[in-house]
Parts: structure tokens; sequence; C-alpha cells
């Protein structure tokens, strides 16, 4: 939370005062171990998790990460928590940590598997969904002390990403296009057309009916009817390699993140997709928002990318000429800078944060 004074001097009657805010900044994370996974409850809380077991947490929307002890040096892929004390991740070698303190303790559960496990989606603290390599699906309704596989016979294919809206509805998306539903839990998984062969790395339904699938090539899926048709979007970039995660809060809102640091952002449910500076070239690989303004973004070298909601207060205030100076209040966790729109605008600072 900052304030600055902001001092203008007018030349033009009625000036609007305009500004514009670094959409992406950088925060400090404490490791140069890659963060694979993150989740946030709220605009506030979040863990990340990454290589050789590490685990960060955040009450204060990142200006401060903290490390948690996992017990564990193997890598960690993914993250889900549903609240502030109960959350779970897994990673290589069938691993599966759960906290229901909010990571003040991690406790190694039995997964049945030795596969490494990529994806996990919990709805509440007893249901979640684990997927992994050779095509394993891991299921508990109550909170990790029991796993039940609910592999399906006959794939194989590695699995690399779930979502899950409720205790019920589901999908999980990997190798070559695959991209399983189900509509009960898990009792029973239905295979889709995704219409392509390339390799799916994450998916977000923010319902039933609404969700997008990103993956290798740049590739994006929409579905608006749960999974029963998947039509392409182009993301409007080039030479992109992976899309490795997504995050949407409800139809219309979503980010995607990717290599060599891109971030594509959509308020349309995908109908476009614009780039967003984030700069960094550090490979972005996964990314989680609360709403349609928080989010992170996680991935290479420790690297964290935060952005958040600037408020000006009074908003768009309008000074005539000879205003002399006028001083009001930026409230934020962002860097600012000053807009090339202002007219004749001294600031001070001209950024800060």
């Amino acid at each position: 939370m900052k304030s600055f004074a902001k001092i203008l001097f007018f030349f033009l009657a009625l000036t609007q005062i305009c500004f514009a805010q670094n959409a992406w900044f950088q925060q400090t994370s404490g490791t140069t171990n890659s963060l694979t996974g993150v989740s946030f409850i709220d605009a506030n809380n979040g863990w990340a998790v990454g290589f050789s077991g590490t685990i960060l947490r955040t009450t204060n929307g990142g200006e401060n990460w903290i490390s948690q002890a996992s017990g564990i040096f193997d890598d960690l892929y993914r993250v889900s928590f549903t609240d502030a004390n109960n959350g779970t991740a897994v990673g290589d070698s069938g691993i599966i940590l759960r906290t229901t303190n909010g990571g003040a303790n991690w406790v190694s559960q039995v997964s049945g598997t030795t596969n490494g496990l990529f994806g996990v989606s919990f709805t509440d603290a007893n249901n979640g969904t684990a997927v992994g390599l050779g095509g394993t699906i891991l299921r508990t309704t109550d909170g990790g002390e029991t796993w039940i596989s609910q592999q399906i016979r006959g794939i194989t294919d590695d699995l690399l990403g779930v979502s899950f809206t409720d205790v019920n509805n589901g999908t999980v998306v990997g190798d070559t296009g695959i991209i399983l539903r189900t509509t009960n839990g898990g009792a029973n998984w239905v295979s889709q057309v995704s219409g392509t062969n390339n390799r799916l790395l994450g998916v977000s339904f923010t319902d039933a009916n609404n969700g997008t699938v990103v993956g290798d090539s740049g590739i994006i899926l929409r579905t608006t009817d749960g999974g029963a048709s998947w039509v392409s979007q182009m993301s409007g970039t080039t030479n992109v390699l992976y899309l490795f995660g997504v995050s949407f809060t409800d139809a219309n809102n979503g980010t995607v993140v990717g290599d060599s640091g891109i971030i594509l952002r959509t308020t349309n449910g995908g109908e476009s997709w614009v780039s967003q500076v984030s700069g960094t070239s550090n490979w972005l690989l996964g990314v989680s928002f609360t709403d349609s303004n928080n989010g992170t973004a996680v991935g290479d070298v420790g690297t964290i990318l935060r952005t958040a909601a600037l408020t000006v207060d009074p908003s768009n205030q309008n000074v005539p000429y000879s205003a002399g100076n006028t001083i009001f209040n930026v409230t934020s966790n962002i860097t600012w800078t000053v807009s090339d729109d202002a007219a004749w605008l001294t600031v001070s600072p001209e950024s800060g944060n």
C-alpha cells in the first residue's frame, strides 16, 4: 500500500489525468529453484511449489514469500488449495504432500503409484483428483487419507493437467491431444475429440461448461459445452513453443503463460488474446488468478510475477487550467509509471512501488 503526491502543471484546460501501470512486476521468491505450480485462494494468500521440494507461502499478495519445509528433495509440479488451511502438492515418483494448517506442516500421503504426478485439483477439503504419467488418475474423497486409482484400461498417455469445478465435473488433458471428461467424480471417464495431436499441458474450467486447454505449439482450445465440442483459438503470437498454464476466473477472463516469458490475456472467452509484457524471458510454468485483476505467475529460476488492480483516488480527475498543485493518492501493490497521454504533467516520483 503506497501513497505518493502527484504535482500537476497543466497548460490545456480540462485535461484529464491519466495513468499507466506496469501490468506485471517481479517479486522476490528467495529461491533459484524452478517454480512449476501456484495456487491462490484470494488476492493475498497463495502457495508456490517447484524443484527440489520447494514450497513457498505468501499472506500478503507476494510482498513476502516464506519458505516452508516439505521434508523432501524431489521435484513438485502442481499444488491445489481450497482454503487457507487445506492444500495438496504432487510431484515426482507419485509424491503427494498434504497440509491442513496452511503449510506449517506437510505430511506425505500414500498414492499407490511411483509414476510422476503432474496435475492436481481439489474442489473442497476432501474431494480431489491427481493425474500423471502412464495414464495415472487418482481420486480421494477424504482429503487424501486414501487415494483410489481411476486409471482407464487401454489409456497409457501421460496425463498432465486436471481441472474440477465441483465434486462431479472434471477434465483431464495430456499427451497426443488427449482430453478425458467425467460428470460423476471419475466413476466414468469419457474421451473427447480435441482435434489435435499436440501435447496438452494445462486446463482451466470455471463451471461445468466453460473451459480452456493449452499446450505445445501455442495451441489454445475452448469449449462452452463441457467438451462436447472443442474449438481452436488464435493466440495472436508467433514462434510459441509451449503454453504451460492457464487460469480463468469466469467464462470471459483468463490468462495463459508459457515459454520465454509469454503471457496472453483474454477478456472475451478467448475470442481474442492479447500479449502482455512480462518483463522476463524465463519460462513461465504456472499461473493462478483469483479474480479478473489479481494474479500470479511462476517459472524458471525462482521467477514470480504479480499483477494487481490499481486504485486511484480521486479517479479520472479533471483539473482546469492554472489549477496549480493537485495531490491525490494511488493505492497499489504494484509499480507505476506516468502515461504518455497526460498533457504537461509533472509527477514526483515518476515511478515507484
